[in-house]
């Protein structure tokens, strides 16, 4: 029998290819890898990465703080105690930066507690005073945010399909004037005198939305023209049915006002006197919580970030742009409607020319400050509504004028909207990835 050859062992398989591709691999990779979504988990190093490169959060927390150290400044600049103080700078420095905390700190103070809580109301409530006099300072904020959230929403929506809705003030009035003559003019039971109120606010805000989508569709005007515009007829136009009594001024009343709606429309409150949150708040939640579903997990939505994102692309992918522009305005319309509802089927006050405030410029400063997003539209409102709650307070308490509150709010916006800037002031490295502060497009770019 000749000798076999024995057969050589099988060569080990080469550790080349793993340890190249675990050089390549970097531990963002591998942590993103880890998460079906492909986002990275929240540890430790992904925190310190955020605050590094300044992400959206960490911009607007910055933002925030930059905001009350420029408004701490204007306070000791608008007080004459604290300016003799430190006239008085090389005799007693101490008594100069005493003032200044004392004014600053009290300033801040009063609009804290004006807005979330007062600690003496806290202590009051362990000796037998009253435990919901806890409350009331947030609820006077959810009660200031609520139309806020949703005139946020209006402008969102609008936002994420590529559009710049500012008829969010012109939407409101539609939607006021179909919810007061609903609340004036019915007779139905208490619950669902209220349904049917809310349902006619959407509506009528919907009808203004829509005609501004359908213009547009029709003949490409741009929305910023259209919407400007017709918010200046929907503010004469409900100065025409408040001042002619065939319509809706109120009997016996040579003022622009409307009747009085039925008690059976009320929104109800949690407790007490207006103003305080109530149904109003919860409707503005839901709302938002839809229009998060909406957006994010609907057709609807879909097709809606995709126009936002390049029209001609959307239409060469089979989606009728013209009809995502209508529906959007459509349902900015509704939600504005809807804000409409809040303010005035939420107090006692009738109808008038000055009842729409400021809500739908506010909307889109909220709809800025939140990015766009349901979620932040809600914690920019509540954000804006304790600014609003507190103002009130301060000024009450330290003789502060409440047009800090404005000058804050200017200044929130101004350093969200300039993440370079806010990056050079606190030395912050360039976020590797633009979407963490993407804001929907508008202008149709």
């Amino acid at each position: 029998m000749t000798d076999q050859p024995e057969a050589e062992p099988p060569a080990e398989p080469s550790a080349a290819p793993y340890v190249a591709s675990e050089t390549t691999t970097t531990v963002e990779d591998a942590d993103a890898a880890e998460q079906p979504n492909g986002r990275r988990p929240l540890t430790g190093h992904a925190i310190i990465q955020a605050v590094t490169e300044g992400n959206s959060v960490v911009i607007t927390i910055l933002a925030f703080v930059i905001a009350l150290l420029v408004g701490a400044v204007l306070i000791v600049a608008s007080d004459p105690v604290v300016l003799r103080a430190w006239d008085s700078f090389g005799y007693g420095p101490g008594a100069a930066f005493s003032s200044t905390w004392h004014s600053v700190s009290a300033a801040y103070s009063a609009l804290f507690e004006g807005s979330i809580f007062s600690p003496a109301t806290i202590s009051a409530a362990f000796h037998g005073g009253s435990i919901a006099a806890i409350f009331y300072p947030l609820s006077l904020t959810a009660f200031e945010a609520t139309p806020l959230i949703l005139t946020g929403l209006s402008v969102a929506v609008c936002f994420r399909a590529g559009m710049f809705n500012i008829g969010a003030a012109g939407q409101w009035v539609g939607g006021a004037l179909v919810a007061t003559w609903l609340g004036y003019a019915v007779n139905l039971p208490i619950v669902l005198h209220a349904v049917v109120c809310i349902i006619g606010a959407f509506v009528g805000g919907a009808v203004i939305g829509w005609v501004v989508g359908e213009i547009k569709a029709r003949t490409g005007a741009h929305e910023v023209i259209l919407t400007i515009m017709l918010n200046y007829v929907m503010y004469n136009l409900l100065a025409f049915v408040l001042s002619s009594r065939s319509l809706m001024q109120a009997p016996g009343q040579t003022n622009a006002v409307a009747p009085n709606i039925n008690s059976n429309a009320f929104l109800p409150h949690v407790g007490g006197p207006p103003p305080q949150v109530g149904a109003g708040f919860l409707i503005a939640v839901a709302a938002a919580a839809a229009t998060a579903w909406l957006l994010s997990r609907s057709t609807t939505g879909f097709e809606f970030r995709t126009v936002g994102a390049s029209p001609s692309a959307a239409r060469s992918a089979g989606i009728k742009v013209e009809r995502v522009w209508v529906l959007a305005f459509l349902i900015a319309g509704g939600l504005a409607g809807l804000s409409a509802a809040t303010i005035v089927l939420g107090q006692t006050a009738p109808l008038t020319t000055n009842s729409y405030g400021t809500y739908g410029f506010d909307g889109i400063t909220v709809a800025l400050l939140g990015r766009a997003s349901p979620v932040g539209v809600v914690l920019a409102a509540l954000l804006f509504g304790a600014l609003h709650a507190g103002g009130t307070a301060m000024e009450a308490a330290t003789q502060v004028p409440s047009s800090l509150v404005q000058v804050l709010q200017g200044l929130i916006v101004l350093f969200v909207a300039a993440p370079p800037l806010v990056r050079a002031m606190f030395r912050l490295r360039a976020a590797r990835s633009a979407g963490l502060e993407a804001v929907p497009k508008g202008w149709n770019t």
